[in-house]
């Protein structure tokens, strides 16, 4: 299905569930009609100017992977076999590559990674020992729109550094 889009001291981590149908489809992340992913990296600050899906590689280019809880499957969230997520995986990707912070794009990712049910999660940051600054997001899926709030992710985006800048 998606790869992975990580490497050691990435600026951020961004999980979801999992692919979404569509996603699986086109081979590329957050590719389903209505996901507000794409543009809201760049209205949070997290990237300098605007992406569409497919852009995965400038998104990594600053300093910003992919990644998600459960991986080789596809389909809403409801549809995603409980024996898919793997949270230890993306808690071994973190303590490897040591990003400055790792932000759920959803309760259920962030729930699914941590072992708590979504009504326990709080939608900003939270501190876990041994880990980097955790945000729980609200989903950028269309089918989460009565969820919306681009406050959070903005905030998500103002605790970074600026936009990466390579050079």
């Amino acid at each position: 299905m998606l790869p992975d889009y990580l490497a050691p001291n990435l600026r951020a981590v961004i999980c979801g569930v999992a692919a979404s149908r569509r996603s699986g489809e086109l081979g590329r992340y957050y590719a389903g009609p209505g996901n507000r992913f794409w543009p809201v990296l760049h209205e949070a600050g997290l990237v300098r100017a605007p992406l569409r899906v497919g852009d995965e590689a400038a998104l990594f280019a600053q300093g910003i992977g992919l990644t998600d809880v459960a991986k080789g499957v596809s389909g809403m969230d409801h549809q995603i076999d409980p024996r898919a997520f793997s949270p230890e995986r993306v808690r071994g990707l973190i303590a490897e590559l040591r990003p400055q912070a790792v932000g759920f794009n959803s309760k259920r990712a962030a729930a699914e990674f941590l072992g708590l049910p979504t009504r326990a999660l709080v939608y900003g940051a939270m501190t876990v020992p041994d880990l980097p600054p955790l945000w729980v997001l609200p989903s950028t899926s269309g089918a989460a729109r009565g969820f919306w709030d681009a406050s959070v992710w903005q905030a998500f985006g103002a605790s970074l550094a600026a936009p990466f800048d390579p050079a």
